[in-house]
């Protein structure tokens, strides 16, 4: 086989186990039902097929010999009877004896096979009796308990009826309920003892997708040998990526604290200066004020403050009424999807909107703000009719401390480019994410913050 030959096995491989995939299920409990239920299910099949068709039918076989030895008897002593009188007292006395029911039909019917789908060992007795004994002309199994046999005799048709149970093992279908029963009871035992081991898995995995929503959530490292491991060293990366963070918090907090004191004394002493000489300089300690706000901004941009309930509609008009009172312009433009509190950081969330309707306002003549609420998410979109950003420079500005092509950036201040890592960092913290875009009504740029709901 060459390399090509490889390849298109591969490929086989890969499109089968695609297509497979598609019929699997999602979840780790209805996977794991599946593993247990599909092993169980094969092994009472295969059961059934090698155990039930074979030694049931070998014991049908070897109890319809015994009956077709009294069948030949029978016939063998009719046909000897002298008379048809003779030969019918013969019959009702062997009948009684052998424990059969005999009469004296007029023809042999034509039967066919009568036998019901649920009968496993009614071929096996209609093919064993036809093969022992040479002149049956029909055997019905219509009736489930008796077994009737039209033999072709020298005074005429002779109908036999007897016991099923002298053909075929008695209840073999009690084998199946069996089965059925102790293969449900071992699937419950076996579901509730993995159940106890997927536990703790879906503990770690609560307390990850928590984190990372920016929720500390209580966590003890449990289940087998290999989960416990695993639990430990996620919180062995949690506690390192809470120390990082603290560390960062409080060297950005702290700098831009300690920067406010001079920067005040310098403001003060400046405006002692004419205005000519003082305006200047002025501005300058109004900038890197400016700068100093911003790094404040994005050290507690991934706050741990708990989330409450709030309604986004509401968090929207609040924000938007404050920007228009800072002298913006900017209206609310769509409200869609129920009114209901959601769990939301109110705080981290109205620093993100106000910084995508500062940019907005910033780059543009106008924004527009809409809120929609959907079951599983909220969306707040802000527009602006600015130049926009291209495509190629919209992954890079959300990056901290990314500034972009210096023409978006004229007469409108250099900025420190924090805005949207700021917007970027919530929207993580709240399982979601910020998808940048073109306004297709003001021809600008669209900001799109969605928000996982908890």
């Amino acid at each position: 086989m060459d390399l090509s030959d490889d390849r298109q096995l591969g490929y086989g491989k890969s499109m089968f186990f695609s297509w497979l995939k598609q019929y699997m299920p999602r979840g780790l409990y209805m996977r794991a039902a599946l593993i247990l239920i599909l092993p169980v299910l094969t092994l009472q099949l295969l059961v059934s097929v090698v155990f039930i068709q074979r030694h049931f039918e070998g014991v049908t076989r070897q109890m319809t010999s015994a009956v077709s030895i009294d069948l030949r008897f029978v016939r063998d002593t009719v046909n000897a009877a002298p008379t048809l009188t003779a030969a019918q007292r013969v019959a009702a006395e062997l009948a009684v004896a052998l424990e059969l029911d005999v009469a004296w039909p007029v023809a042999i019917p034509d039967i066919g096979n009568d036998k019901h789908w649920t009968d496993l060992t009614g071929n096996a007795v209609r093919t064993r009796l036809e093969t022992l004994v040479s002149d049956i002309g029909a055997v019905s199994l219509a009736e489930r308990r008796l077994v009737t046999v039209w033999l072709q005799t020298d005074k005429g048709p002779l109908e036999v009826s007897f016991d099923r149970r002298r053909v075929s093992a008695s209840n073999p279908h009690q084998l199946l309920v069996i089965m059925a029963v102790m293969g449900a009871i071992m699937t419950a035992i076996a579901y509730f003892f993995l159940r106890n081991q997927l536990r703790p898995i879906k503990r770690m995995a609560a307390a990850a997708q928590a984190y990372g929503k920016g929720r500390i959530a209580n966590y003890t490292p449990g289940g087998a040998q290999e989960v416990r491991a695993a639990g430990t060293a996620f919180l062995d990366m949690r506690n390192r990526l809470e120390r990082q963070a603290q560390t960062r918090t409080m060297m950005l907090s702290g700098v831009s604290h300690d920067l406010r004191t001079p920067l005040t004394r310098l403001r003060l002493g400046l405006s002692m200066l004419d205005n000519t000489d003082g305006a200047p300089l002025i501005r300058d300690v109004d900038e890197m004020q400016h700068l100093v706000d911003a790094f404040l901004d994005f050290a507690q941009a991934d706050a741990t403050d708990e989330p409450d309930l709030i309604s986004p509609h509401d968090l929207l008009k609040q924000v938007v009424k404050d920007c228009i009172r800072g002298g913006m312009s900017v209206e609310i433009a769509k409200h869609e999807g129920p009114d209901e509190p959601v769990p939301l950081r109110s705080l981290a969330i109205r620093r993100a909107l106000e910084n995508l309707i500062g940019n907005a306002v910033r780059y543009g003549t106008m924004a527009r703000a809409s809120c929609y609420v959907t079951d599983r998410a909220v969306r707040y979109v802000v527009e602006d009719d600015g130049p926009g950003i291209p495509p190629e420079q919209r992954e890079n500005a959300t990056r901290p401390f990314v500034r972009l092509d210096p023409s978006r950036n004229q007469d409108r201040g250099s900025g420190v480019g924090l805005g949207l890592a700021i917007v970027n960092d919530i929207a993580r913290s709240h399982g979601g994410i910020l998808r940048l875009g073109e306004s297709k009504e003001l021809g600008g740029l669209q900001a799109e913050l969605v928000l996982a709901k908890s």
